[in-house]
């Protein structure tokens, strides 16, 4: 009927500690990544396939934590972690369904930065607006379609073990991903010096993205199956930490956002005078 999660620590003062961080980071990924969306959506630059696909993944990152964040800071508050088993169920599916959107859109967005580098002159045909929908309304159903498979299994299996769950994850395969900057990296050998660097510089927060979201989901699957005490602290990164560096990652590195984001704050100000 109920799940007892263990969470991070049964150290009370760490609690406490832990309470008011997880606060402040799912606070900082909320409002970095809703400044992005409403950033893309009114601003008149940044109309490209590129932030379009980024205002998605800015959403699926909000609702991403959502699934996690709340219940972990709640639980730094209570003595007795417990989970019921339709919430139990309820947060596995909505974790594979974001996870699975996001590492789809990831995926899109490999795809996109290898046309407009690849094919530049062919970027504007294949990239059209009406496809980038389709695009992203194909990452929202693979996403499903992906979750309620392991869903379905997930509830046949007996549950009538040990109730304690001292850690929580889920995976999917990424090779698609890998492939992209593959191709992309084989392609700029024939590429001048100047355009690797152009190539590299359009994909350098992008990769930045990949790497900090797929390492920990590496390091957990690649050793050895054994009870490892970090493997928390592991799923914690990118389930909270990746959707929070993800706006500094675009905006800090991106000149084209920090701009639009210095008019639309003007713009604001200039409102709240008049």
């Amino acid at each position: 009927m109920e799940f007892v999660l263990l969470g991070l620590t049964q150290n009370q003062e760490l609690q406490r500690v832990y309470f008011v961080l997880f606060l402040l980071f799912y606070v900082v990924i909320v409002l970095g990544n809703l400044l992005i969306i409403v950033t893309i959506k009114y601003s008149e630059v940044l109309n490209s396939p590129m932030y379009f696909f980024l205002s998605y993944l800015s959403f699926v990152d909000i609702c991403y934590s959502s699934v996690r964040a709340p219940q972990l800071i709640a639980d730094f508050l209570v003595v007795r972690k417990t989970f019921s088993f339709g919430g139990c169920m309820a947060q596995l599916f909505l974790s594979h369904f974001f996870g699975c959107t996001k590492i789809f859109l990831l995926t899109v967005m490999a795809y996109n930065r290898y046309i407009a580098i690849c094919k530049p002159l062919h970027y504007t045909i294949i990239m059209i607006g009406c496809m980038c929908g389709r695009i992203v309304v194909a990452s929202w159903v693979g996403g499903f379609m992906h979750s309620i498979v392991q869903i379905l299994l997930t509830i046949h299996l007996p549950f009538c073990g040990p109730n304690e769950i001292d850690h929580y994850f889920c995976d999917v395969c990424f090779v698609v991903l890998i492939m992209s900057y593959v191709i992309i990296l084989v392609s700029l050998r024939t590429h001048s010096s100047k355009g690797h660097r152009k190539a590299l510089s359009t994909c350098a927060s992008h990769i930045t993205v990949v790497i900090i979201f797929f390492g920990p989901c590496i390091f957990k699957y690649l050793r050895p199956s054994t009870t490892f005490s970090e493997d928390k602290m592991v799923a914690v990164f990118y389930t909270i930490i990746t959707p929070m560096l993800n706006p500094l990652i675009y905006t800090l590195r991106n000149e084209e956002v920090k701009n639009a984001i210095r008019k639309l704050g003007s713009r604001k100000m200039t409102l709240g005078v008049k």
